[in-house]
């Protein structure tokens, strides 16, 4: 079998450069795209992959980066993110215009432009990490779950529209991972992101990533259709176990 290609939106660092580790492990050449080159361009030369800028927001962009991937076998929709956790009466639009932009569309644009690649492979996946908050609210989240609700919404409607062609649909749905997500949520905020964390163990970037390599290496007939992994002091968004 030919070296398969996997495409990794957000894989300058977290989730998203522990999947093009994964990934390269498995034996794919991973093609990555973010906005910070620099840091890509190191982390492709590790791998022996590819490095492409790539902004998720911009639909220049990412036209520009899919015309240079020739083929594509799997793509990880992994880019998107949160800012702000502020209720709904003092919501900031700018925030909520940023996620949906990064999560929703951003998906959405990386999908649109790679399925016909995808499908011609004759063996595709889609794989979007989205996130318990695409199944559930908590108070002062409402622009982030809605963001990923309808991410998540997006996912499963391409896996009916897709029944019988040869690309498989799979969504990973993460609890809490500690990342840089809570620094960027909370604009540089070093204390208020490290309390997000405070008396539990949470997921690593790895551990998600491990679970993505795991669905991506399934045999072609196995569609994992959602995976839901959280930390084991972890139930649901807004309850946790912090005695540890």
């Amino acid at each position: 079998m030919s070296e398969r290609t996997a495409v990794i939106t957000g894989a300058s660092a977290g989730i998203g450069e522990a999947t093009a580790r994964a990934l390269a492990e498995a034996g794919f050449h991973v093609v990555l795209g973010a906005r910070r080159l620099d840091r890509l361009e190191n982390v492709a030369a590790e791998l022996a992959g590819t490095a492409f800028p790539l902004d998720v927001t911009d639909p220049t962009s990412v036209a520009a980066f899919v015309q240079r991937v020739p083929e594509c076998h799997v793509l990880v929709n992994n880019a998107g993110g949160a800012r702000g956790l502020e209720r709904v009466v003092d919501a900031d639009e700018d925030n909520w215009r940023w996620m949906w932009e990064t999560n929703v569309l951003g998906t959405l644009r990386m999908t649109k432009a790679l399925l016909p690649k995808l499908i011609a492979s004759g063996d595709g996946h889609v794989i979007t990490v989205t996130s318990i908050a695409g199944h559930e609210v908590y108070d002062g989240g409402s622009g982030y779950t809605s963001a990923k609700h309808a991410q998540a919404a997006l996912h499963e409607t391409l896996r009916s529209e897709h029944l019988g062609e040869p690309v498989r649909i799979t969504e990973i749905i993460p609890g809490m991972v500690e990342t840089d997500f809570s620094m960027n949520r909370f604009d540089g905020d070093t204390t208020r992101a490290a309390n997000v964390y405070r008396g539990l163990t949470p997921l690593t970037a790895q551990d998600v990533a491990e679970v993505i390599a795991f669905a991506a290496t399934r045999p072609s007939h196995v569609n994992l259709d959602s995976i839901v992994l959280k930390p084991r002091a972890q139930l649901n968004g807004s309850r946790y176990d912090r005695s540890e």
